[in-house]
């Protein structure tokens, strides 16, 4: 059976990261039976990322490619009645959802008001992992914003980015149904990766207060939650 490695859950999610939660949920509404996985390290996975598949051996990481390859292999039809112009918008929106993952995950680690409560409730939940692990992967986490270019920005500079992010979903996400209509697509699940590792977090960043202030973005969320939760 296909397996899904990523990593490990937090706050009811089934990923504290936005790439593998939007496979876990793709996976889920696309009904493709698999084994759930999670792990800390990622220093075996392809590129040294997470998420990665296994499927008949088969080892494949990127979330995009994932998807590309369950679509092709098992003849998935959760986006083939999509228009040219949706399969567009959806690029443009992946593409910015890559955006904001710089941005909430800043929020997380790099920022000193709200790292405290995000170490303390990971160890609460996973106690494998203690201080002296957390600040680790701190130190690495800073290096890679540096690089990125998001850990040269003030806080309110890299927030202003991702509220930027989170009004174009603001405007695009319908107050009923899915992006397309009433059957949720993959972007649903790239959407849903990363909101709901905003909106089911109980840490007041900024990002958060945009969400909760915006319910479309609630009830879609919650909607694809309980989609994926069965």
């Amino acid at each position: 059976m296909l397996t899904l490695y990523s990593y490990p859950e937090l706050f009811g999610v089934a990923d504290n990261n936005g790439y593998g939660l939007k496979v876990y949920a793709f996976l889920k509404l696309a009904g493709v039976p698999f084994v759930h996985e999670h792990i800390f390290d990622a220093s075996s996975a392809p590129r040294g990322q997470l998420p990665y598949i296994v499927d008949d051996g088969e080892t494949i990481g990127d979330s995009e490619t994932i998807i590309a390859h369950l679509v092709s292999k098992y003849g998935l039809t959760i986006d083939a009645d999509l228009t040219p112009a949706q399969r567009i918008a959806d690029h443009l929106v992946t593409r910015m959802l890559d955006d904001l993952y710089w941005v909430m995950s800043y929020s997380r680690w790099k920022d000193e008001r709200y790292f405290p409560a995000f170490r303390d409730s990971f160890m609460a939940q996973h106690s494998q992992i203690d201080e002296a692990g957390m600040n680790k992967a701190r130190e690495y986490n800073a290096q890679r914003y540096y690089f990125q270019g998001i850990g040269r920005y003030a806080p309110d500079q890299a927030y202003a980015r991702g509220l930027a992010d989170l009004q174009v979903l603001a405007d695009l996400v319908p107050a009923d149904g899915y992006a397309h209509g009433p059957k949720p697509t993959s972007i649903d699940a790239g959407i849903y990766g990363f909101i709901a590792n905003i909106h089911f977090f109980p840490i007041p960043t900024p990002l958060k207060a945009f969400v909760t202030a915006h319910p479309n973005l609630v009830r879609h969320c919650e909607a694809v939650h309980a989609a994926v939760s069965r």
